[in-house]
Formats: C-alpha cells, sequence, structure tokens
C-alpha cells in the first residue's frame, strides 16, 4: 500500500483517448493484450504524474513509466 501511495502522489487527470494513442504508438503489444479498442468504464479513472501513466483498465491499474 506504501509503494502505491508514492506512486499516486501528485496524480492528477489525463486525456483517455491521448494515453490509448500513445500506448498503441509507443507500446503496441500491451494495446493489444488489454484490448484497449474496447469500450473502457473506468477511462475517466486515469492519471499521470511526473513518473508515470496510471492507466486504470477492468479496475485494475496499469503503472506506465514516463
Amino acid at each position: 500500500m506504501e509503494q502505491w501511495n508514492a506512486l499516486m502522489k501528485g496524480a492528477r487527470k489525463v486525456s483517455y483517448k491521448r494515453l490509448v494513442a500513445r500506448i498503441r504508438k509507443e507500446l503496441p503489444e500491451i494495446y493489444e493484450r488489454l484490448a484497449l479498442w474496447a469500450w473502457n468504464p473506468y477511462a475517466e479513472s486515469c492519471r499521470q504524474t511526473k513518473t508515470h501513466y496510471i492507466l486504470v483498465h477492468s479496475a485494475i491499474e496499469h503503472f506506465i513509466l514516463k
């Protein structure tokens, strides 16, 4: 829990559409494995910090190093 709190510190909203586009371009394997082309009811929960993008998909937080 301490590590999660540290990673979430200072998190602010990020555009889900832009984040997915970036993942599709730079990390296509993750895009395919997570089926990011499908509707995501957790899209509004995505965040970013100074060091990570936090993609919330299927109620799971994926921390992606910037």
